[in-house]
């Protein structure tokens, strides 16, 4: 059976505070729906400083979700790990963790837009060594035990509710990334489709003695908007996905591998590029693919349009996968 996932960035170009808090409150109501209807996970991320106001606090969100739902998990796919403090971060995973029994999924990747280091006055140059302190500490900070950090006696309380620890992933595209999470033990998430760096961290993990696995995208990892109409969708809201994809784009150099990198530069080049698509509910079982990733209220689309989307994937396409 597929795994479902319904993801949330919350960006919103044109956004008014009022027409934002809908929004955001829109999407805390869509993952209850979601809930109840057996979907898997909820995704969110991390950006700052975005004009399109992306979502840079998605803990926030997780911890909205999980208050409204009951067994839902959340994928926060990815926090950028150096931009955080590590003792705060262990503490808001903990309670979140506690909060919902468990259902949170954290990946830490270090990001790939120096301006985001640059705002936070965090040295871009120390990116690895400063991740490799975040999850360090985390690990650490989780056993509820005094410990030393950065030269004095610190304590982090409470202790989460998954033992041995939370949920926590390394994510990237490079070796480095791969070799971090074998040496620590850690599960690996690679940002795409990435068959030969699955192996070099299983390789890694050998070396280190770690029994590892992965989190990683299949081949084909499609952004899904469910329509019973696809060509009045994408004539009235291709420009929603454009925008997103133009804006993933303008942040990835050549050296950036993501499992949703589109080169379109207007709407019929990303329809015919096949990255993000509307489909009706048949088509999307007709799909066959290891996830479904539903992605209702993409680069800003309305709200009751994005409800449209969750109601046919809720109603017409999941009974059908667990049937």
């Amino acid at each position: 059976m597929p795994f479902t996932v319904v993801r949330f960035n919350l960006v919103d170009p044109r956004a008014t505070p009022e027409s934002l808090s809908a929004r955001y409150r829109a999407a805390v109501e869509m993952a209850v729906h979601a809930d109840a209807h057996g979907v898997d996970t909820v995704q969110t991320e991390e950006h700052h400083g975005v004009d399109n106001n992306w979502l840079p606090s998605p803990f926030a969100l997780a911890g909205a979700v999980f208050g409204a739902t009951r067994r839902i998990a959340v994928t926060v796919s990815a926090i950028i790990g150096p931009l955080h403090d590590p003792l705060r971060l262990a503490e808001d995973i903990a309670v979140l963790d506690l909060l919902s029994g468990g259902r949170l999924v954290t990946v830490a990747g270090i990001g790939y837009r120096p301006e985001e280091y640059e705002e936070r006055g965090v040295d871009w140059g120390r990116r690895g060594k400063l991740q490799d302190l975040l999850l360090e500490t985390l690990l650490t900070a989780w056993s509820g035990e005094p410990f030393t950090y950065q030269g004095r006696t610190v304590r982090v309380t409470p202790r989460p509710f998954t033992q041995p620890h939370p949920m926590l992933l390394v994510g990237g595209s490079s070796r480095a990334a791969a070799r971090r999470a074998a040496r620590l033990g850690l599960p690996f998430f690679p940002s795409a489709h990435l068959p030969e760096l699955e192996a070099y961290y299983q390789e890694r993990c050998a070396e280190y003695g770690a029994e590892g696995w992965t989190m990683m995208p299949a081949e084909v990892t499609p952004l899904l908007h469910l329509s019973e109409d696809p060509d009045r969708t994408w004539a009235e809201y291709g420009e929603h996905f454009l925008h997103e994809a133009r804006t993933y784009a303008s942040w990835q150099s050549k050296d950036i591998r993501s499992a949703v990198r589109s080169t379109a530069t207007t709407v019929a080049e990303l329809r015919a590029e096949g990255v993000y698509r509307v489909v009706t509910p048949e088509e999307c079982l007709a799909l066959g693919l290891e996830s479904l990733v539903l992605h209702p209220l993409c680069g800003g689309m309305p709200v009751e349009e994005g409800w449209r989307s969750v109601r046919l994937f809720c109603d017409a396409v999941v009974p059908r996968l667990t049937a």
